[in-house]
């Protein structure tokens, strides 16, 4: 086998949440660009679908299921439709998240706390659970990734909203954990850590606090933000034999922000 044959995916299938746009529609291509199928987990059907096209005139097939896994009550459901309705999953990509709210930690209120703690972390607790595994009581091993953030390692300057950051800080902890009780069934389970990247909700707070977005930029070795198809092939090397022993890991890709 040549090296590049390891990074082959085919016959494989992948589950990823929020695969429909940014950062998610990208990884869901290059995965289906090295062979593997996709079920695409979304709330806008428009896009859904749009993904979906463009990952069959990859020659894959691609299942779009409109729902929104930041709700504790679908996301579950919505996971084991996959599983009866698709087959097996060989890949889950946990990349639902967001931040969503810009308030003072004393401001904050409950309601807001949790609404960002199940849209992170509860929903790819739940994921992992029942995708993952059925991995683990399949026995034929698999891959489970992870998109948590630079944020789970530092504060962001300027921004409020610190649920956030615990989230992240916690998909980062639930990735090793879950890395130590599944690595002798053969399920790897590691973390992309994203920094910043031009998604369309950092364009619209490109629009909104330009102050905070020049800031940031400016604090990037590499001078500029990631692009959301840069994260595609580091997506297709964890979903791969090539990575067949990194588990636990949190790997960051941004552009070197938190050297300083």
């Amino acid at each position: 086998m040549r090296v590049l044959d390891r990074f082959r995916l085919d016959g494989k299938r992948l589950f990823i949440t929020g695969g429909s746009r940014g950062l998610g529609r990208e990884m869901a291509l290059a995965i289906a660009d090295v062979g593997a199928d996709v079920v695409l987990v979304g709330r806008d059907e428009e896009s859904l679908n749009a993904t979906a096209n463009d990952i069959r005139k990859l020659g894959r097939t691609a299942t779009p299921i409109i729902g929104d896994v930041g709700r504790t009550e679908e996301c579950e459901a919505l996971c084991r439709r996959a599983l009866e309705e698709c087959g097996p999953i060989d890949i889950l990509i946990n990349n639902v998240g967001g931040r969503r709210v810009n308030v003072p930690l004393e401001e904050q209120t409950l309601e807001q706390w949790q609404q960002i703690l199940d849209l992170n972390l509860t929903s790819t607790f739940l994921c992992t659970k029942v995708i993952g595994g059925a991995m683990v009581a399949r026995g034929k091993g698999g891959r489970v990734i992870n998109v948590a953030s630079i944020s789970g390692m530092i504060a962001n300057r300027g921004i409020g909203g610190r649920s956030y950051e615990a989230s992240k800080a916690a998909v980062i902890q639930l990735t090793r954990a879950a890395a130590a009780d599944w690595a002798p069934h053969g399920v790897t389970v590691n973390a992309i850590c994203p920094g910043g990247f031009m998604t369309a909700p950092n364009v619209r707070w490109a629009s909104e606090h330009p102050d905070v977005i020049t800031k940031f930029r400016e604090q990037i070795p590499q001078g500029d933000f990631g692009q959301p198809e840069d994260l595609g092939p580091l997506a297709v090397y964890l979903a791969s034999d090539a990575s067949r022993y990194m588990t636990g890991a949190s790997l960051v890709i941004d552009g070197g922000y938190t050297l300083w």
